[in-house]
């Protein structure tokens, strides 16, 4: 994302060698909407036939624009040598007579839950409110779009589905897609069964079509030492709401224990601390055993502290644990 009068700008890219009948791909696709502007570009190697350079409008300006450049070639090394956007710019109109008409505008990755909201030009009677889908093979992005259209449709691209190695759908339902908060956390310090810490993420993320949004905690604490994790985003995991908190393993001893939330409205994943899993658990002090054992908790490292276990336990653990999901 970026402002649009950043536009346009010089490319820089790296090279590669293709398997033996592959040929080189440019591929550039803008869109600008108000003061802000998306650019995806793809360069590399494809199985696709040559063909000389496109230069398609999909949707012309003033308001809403998107251009897309494709080129395939085979006749030297190094042939997709595009090298800047100039190719899919156009100079601003100087003024733009304007309409009666108000529409929010925004363009972008992480949700329009705040938007401002710009008089249309001449023509642009319609407000458009949109998620663009767009997939390749290094590119995974869900676009909201909003802004002023000349016709009530949801057709912001003509009908256009593929742009070269680029794959877009389009969708106008406004509750299809979610816009929850993402991100992770991780911390190890001492009494993090005690002592809430805060959770807080600065970034949103607008879901894939009918995901839900989710945030997890895990505690594992050993008594000296405790470490929590934890992750907000979109899933598939669930289909229906729910908030469980689940103790996986309990005191005395080594105690680890597990929020999860579920839910189906954008931000909806927005606990602020911990505290929505440390104030289901019990923390009575424990009474010293006889067993010592080596205790510590954290990625890396040694466990070089001997502690006295808690009265009730009877073994020394030690293992790890494997963590896997999207963003683990």
């Amino acid at each position: 994302m970026m402002n649009a009068s950043a536009l346009p700008f010089q490319l820089t890219a790296g090279e590669i060698v293709c398997a033996n009948g592959l040929g080189c791909q440019d591929m550039l696709m803008t869109i600008e909407n108000g003061p802000n502007a998306f650019v995806v570009i793809i360069k590399g190697c494809t199985l696709e036939k040559d063909h000389d350079v496109q230069v398609t409008q999909h949707r012309a300006g003033p308001g809403l624009s998107i251009v897309s450049y494709t080129h395939v070639c085979r006749e030297k090394d190094l042939c997709n040598d595009l090298s800047s956007t100039l190719p899919v710019w156009t100079l601003p109109p100087f003024e733009v007579p304007e309409s009666s008409v108000r529409c929010p505008v925004c363009l972008s990755t992480e949700g329009c839950e705040s938007v401002t909201e710009l008089t249309c030009p001449v023509g642009h009677t319609q407000c458009y409110n949109g998620v663009l889908q767009l997939r390749a093979e290094d590119v995974h992005t869900n676009l909201r779009v909003q802004g002023c259209m000349s016709q009530a449709a949801c057709d912001l691209l003509n009908q256009t589905q593929k742009i070269g190695p680029l794959s877009v759908r389009e969708n106008c339902d406004s509750n299809a897609f979610l816009t929850c908060q993402q991100g992770n956390m991780f911390t190890t310090q001492r009494n993090l069964i005690l002592k809430p810490i805060q959770w807080n993420t600065e970034n949103n993320v607008i879901c894939d079509f009918q995901e839900m949004c989710q945030e997890t905690l895990l505690l594992i604490d050993v008594g000296p030492q405790s470490l929590i994790m934890g992750s907000k985003g979109c899933t598939r995991a669930r289909t229906q709401d729910s908030q469980t908190v689940t103790i996986h393993s309990e005191s005395p001893g080594v105690l680890v224990a597990s929020y999860a939330h579920f839910c189906s409205s954008s931000g909806c994943n927005n606990a602020s601390s911990s505290s929505v899993l440390l104030d289901s658990l019990l923390h009575p002090a424990p009474a010293p055993g006889d067993l010592r054992c080596p205790a510590c908790v954290g990625l890396y490292g040694s466990c070089t502290k001997i502690v006295t276990c808690p009265k009730g336990t009877s073994h020394c653990y030690s293992g790890s644990i494997r963590l896997q999901g999207r963003e683990c």
